[in-house]
């Protein structure tokens, strides 16, 4: 899906790309905030979502041009069965395609004028490869050409290990060759959160995404979250940065996503630590990726959504002016999804 990138938010007049060239953008007149939420999920872990027409008006209210339509990629088990001979309580919770069936019959009822929308399919069980495949085939034969998209889905996420989550195996990894084939076939990115590793042991799960990114080279990845998470506050900054440069460096096809409060907290808003973040970012700024991480449920207010957005901007206005065009006016997500759309060029004296 593709439209006329609207700037009003930011104070620009509605232009095409044939004509967006003769005006620029204005960084200290106009807002630092990114206007794609490529990391957002219209689908909560368990309970009724926000209405989906609903989450439009919030985009378009703060301003959001393109968004990626996630489910979530574990759901509270009790709310729709029990698979694999899991345990049908409170407790538990796995990948269902649940989620990507309702978000598909959303987009499909109330098409959106105003945001251009790429659906993600959410539902894969990378414990469980054998799987993903077929359930590929039964969302596309029943939503033919919805879904560009793959994620997020998790390789190791700790915060659900008391939920029954378990990490992905090198096995597991090797047995993701089927589905993997499909998604280069497509062109699909895959979006995977994968934590680093934890306080007490900071790399303790990083061989994990190092052995997808050796096992399937030409297949888009984005890590999300830097690889950060709430159980590694103290990443050491140099090492953290030094480790991605690396392995960016390494694989071309390694895309970054810096969505979710946990970088905002525990390390772009700290001085002594964001330098480090704001210089890693200008270096690879071609592979950023902006989001929001926000869980729609039906109590999540558009206060909610736009302190969200404010606080994941928020490293962008320690951007260079590259960087700031590649990733808040996001031109590396144009030419990601084969967009015409370009962001405007930065204005100068």
């Amino acid at each position: 899906m593709t439209l006329t990138l609207r700037w009003l938010v930011l104070g620009l007049t509605a232009v095409t790309a044939s004509t967006q060239a003769a005006q620029c953008f204005d960084r200290s007149e106009q807002s630092h905030r990114f206007v794609v939420d490529s990391h957002l999920h219209f689908q909560p872990f368990s309970g009724p979502s926000l209405p989906h027409e609903e989450l439009i008006g919030y985009l378009e209210r703060a301003g959001i041009q393109y968004a990626n339509v996630y489910g979530i990629g574990q759901t509270r088990i009790q709310d729709w069965g029990c698979f694999y001979g899991g345990r049908c309580d409170v407790n538990t919770i796995m990948p269902t395609m649940k989620n990507d069936f309702i978000n598909a019959k959303n987009m499909a009822d109330h098409p959106s004028r105003n945001v251009g929308l790429t659906l993600s399919m959410t539902f894969p069980d990378l414990q469980h490869p054998e799987t993903i495949v077929n359930r590929m085939d039964i969302l596309d034969a029943e939503f033919p050409g919805f879904f560009q998209w793959m994620g997020e889905a998790n390789v190791v996420k700790q915060a659900l290990f008391t939920w029954g989550h378990e990490p992905a195996t090198l096995e597991d990894i090797d047995a993701w060759a089927p589905f993997m084939a499909r998604l280069r076939e497509r062109n699909m990115p895959l979006a995977l959160h994968s934590d680093f590793g934890n306080d007490q042991d900071p790399l303790k799960y990083l061989p994990l995404m190092q052995a997808v990114l050796e096992r399937y080279p030409d297949n888009i990845i984005v890590w999300m979250h830097l690889g950060m998470s709430r159980e590694q506050r103290d990443m050491e900054p140099r090492q953290h940065t030094r480790i991605l440069s690396e392995m960016m460096a390494t694989h071309p096809n390694l895309w970054v996503d810096i969505s979710w409060s946990v970088l905002y907290d525990y390390y772009f808003s700290e001085p002594t630590r964001r330098p480090f973040y704001v210089d890693f970012l200008n270096q690879h700024s071609q592979r950023v990726l902006t989001g929001t991480d926000i869980v729609a449920s039906e109590n999540t207010g558009y206060s909610q959504y736009e302190r969200a957005l404010e606080t994941n901007s928020y490293i962008n206005q320690f951007l260079d002016d590259d960087a700031f065009r590649n990733i808040a006016l996001g031109q590396n997500y144009f030419e990601l999804m084969g967009l015409e759309e370009t962001a405007p060029v930065i204005c100068t004296d």
